[in-house]
């Protein structure tokens, strides 16, 4: 029971340990380190760990720590070729990324803003046309509301022309009539008087 009890400690403190230092180291101060598969020269040698490799440390120690590189490899390394700090190399490896993403990413911006220069010089565009449409469709509208209202006063003056022609001609016939009537009643009149002439001389 109590060996059961030991092991199950010495597994909680090996997780334990295990979860504090499973943090990002980097191998400094030589070219190339070994990657062996215990904590000592004499255990075989699985890799070569070239400096400024960002290894993970599982477990570490005073003179070896074990390992795992970004293929997923463990092993273990002398812990003196192990710091935190990342090598200035690999700093200005990152700082040439970022910055040239940086640079794609401000090329983009640009080519976006002269895209949106472009589409708003087209809708400019496309605004004075319409506002032209606009003003010229007003400008039609006025003249067809015209045009209706002399086509009504047209048709009215046509039809008071009409009205005129009629009336004139009522009164000429009227004229014409009256004139008759008064030619016929004067020939009528002297015709009278020419018989009561004639027969007075007779007498």
């Amino acid at each position: 029971m109590r060996a059961k009890h030991l092991i199950l400690t010495c597994f909680f403190f090996f997780s334990i340990t295990t979860c504090i230092y499973a943090k990002t180291f980097y191998v400094s101060g030589v070219n190339q380190i070994t990657m062996r598969t215990g904590p000592g020269l004499g255990h075989k040698v699985v890799d070569m760990v070239s400096s400024g490799v960002k290894l993970e440390i599982l477990e570490y120690g005073k003179e070896w720590s074990m390992v795992r590189n970004s293929t997923g490899k463990t092993g273990w390394v002398l812990t003196r070729f192990l710091t935190e700090e990342a090598p200035k190399s690999l700093l200005v490896e990152r700082y040439k990324q970022e910055n040239e993403r940086l640079a794609s990413k401000l090329s983009a911006v640009e080519e976006t803003a002269r895209t949106l220069e472009v589409q708003n010089k087209e809708l400019t565009e496309i605004a004075q046309k319409y506002k032209q449409l606009k003003d010229a469709s007003a400008g039609y509208l006025k003249l067809e509301i015209k045009h209706k209202a002399l086509l009504e006063q047209s048709r009215e003056q046509e039809e008071r022309i009409q009205r005129l022609e009629r009336s004139v001609k009522s009164e000429v016939k009227f004229a014409l009539l009256s004139g008759a009537g008064v030619f016929i009643v004067g020939l009528i009149f002297g015709m009278s008087t020419r018989k009561k002439r004639r027969g007075s001389l007779l007498s």
